[in-house]
């Protein structure tokens, strides 16, 4: 396995559509990465160019420490699972996993075995550790009784299995995924993406996994890369992304359901202040010096109480019941929000709500769509 650089990676389309700004990073020998964003991100491209699919326009990748600008896909020792099987209809599961590993030692082991004047005991021999590897790759993967069918007789899982198979065969320095179970159904997803983190554990392979689904990333990525707009917003463990946010982006694509924002200023009190709402806001933030500032609030950090001056008076619209919590959509001075909360039974749609935030789950950032999380003062123990 190995480590993958970027350095100031870009990528511009014709004299003016820049798809991907400038990104930094390091992935470690090992580590699964995970590059999520919404459509358009930046995210693919970024990935295709690790894989020498897409031309750079500006900056350096290192695949093991060897700089691959100017090396072709098939010279860069990746393997690339993609979001479409591409199977070989007419071959069975064992061809389709052995095709790839066939095609490349034809030209070596030919000119090696005749220089030897051994041709057919070192074809055979490479027959049998064609043969073995596949075999590993289908027991690590259960596919060991689907190696005599032809992928029209699949699942859709078991095709993508069959695809993560013949990338495992090759025994590659990195292993590059882009959005690999879109096709599939909701709960076989969730079921791929628990082998797929299992099966990274047993390799211990670099794994660069590109998805949009932020569910996904999080349960699967040693560290997540949220990319918008060809930017690089904020790369870290999956945990501190949700719990700390590096600007309103973030905090708004990564949770489900999203953050509610509010806009508003913090007073000569420290509250934070809006038309028609007075707030309190953890202290631990520093208050940006224009005045002018986003309040961030996580759906399940609202709880319903009393009414009070730190309260938030709200109408019900609607309720969404999911068994162990539910959803209610509120209506508010501050608009529309979203609150998450343990099944309440006597709530119903029309009715009079309190609602106060607490926890980590309230955040501050500065003014406008793309404003920053407020820092934190360092004597509070929060960061």
């Amino acid at each position: 396995m190995a480590e993958v650089l970027l350095e100031k990676v870009g990528k511009t389309y014709g004299n003016d559509v820049r798809a991907v700004e400038s990104v930094d990073l390091s992935i470690r020998d090992g580590e699964f990465v995970v590059l999520v964003g919404p459509s358009g991100c930046g995210k693919s491209t970024t990935l295709r160019m690790v894989a020498g699919l897409e031309e750079i326009t500006d900056g350096r990748i290192l695949i093991d420490d060897r700089v691959v600008n100017d090396v072709h896909a098939s010279e860069r020792d990746i393997a690339m699972v993609f979001q479409n099987y591409a199977l070989y209809p007419h071959m069975t599961v064992e061809r389709n996993l052995s095709f790839g590993l066939e095609r490349r030692r034809r030209h070596g082991s030919r000119l090696r075995a005749l220089l030897g004047g051994a041709y057919g005991r070192a074809r055979r021999e490479e027959t049998d550790a064609i043969r073995s590897r596949v075999r590993d790759a289908a027991r690590m993967l259960g596919i060991e009784n689907l190696l005599e069918r032809q992928p029209r007789a699949l699942s859709g899982g078991q095709r993508q299995r069959v695809a993560l198979g013949r990338a495992l065969v090759r025994e590659p320095k990195a292993f590059l995924l882009d959005e690999p179970l879109s096709n599939l159904d909701a709960k076989l997803r969730v079921e791929m993406r628990t082998e797929l983190r299992m099966l990274h554990g047993q390799l211990g392979a670099t794994m660069i996994y590109v998805t949009h689904d932020q569910e996904e990333a999080m349960t699967l990525g040693d560290r997540l890369v949220v990319m918008n707009e060809g930017v690089v917003q904020q790369v870290d463990a999956p945990d501190r992304v949700y719990e700390r946010p590096a600007n309103r982006f973030v905090a708004g694509f990564v949770g489900t359901p999203s953050m509610n924002f509010i806009e508003g200023a913090i007073d000569a009190s420290g509250r934070f202040v809006a038309e028609g709402i007075s707030l309190p806001v953890p202290d631990h933030f520093i208050p940006p010096a224009t005045g002018g500032c986003t309040l961030g609030i996580r759906p399940d950090a609202f709880r319903i109480v009393d009414a009070s001056p730190d309260a938030l008076a709200c109408t019900v619209r609607t309720i969404e019941y999911l068994g162990d919590r539910v959803d209610f959509i509120v209506e508010s001075a501050a608009g529309q929000l979203v609150c998450r909360t343990e099944p309440v039974r006597d709530v119903s749609e029309g009715d009079q709500l309190h609602l106060a935030a607490i926890g980590g789950g309230v955040h501050l950032f500065e003014a406008g769509a793309s404003g920053v999380r407020c820092a934190v003062r360092s004597d509070t123990g929060q960061e």
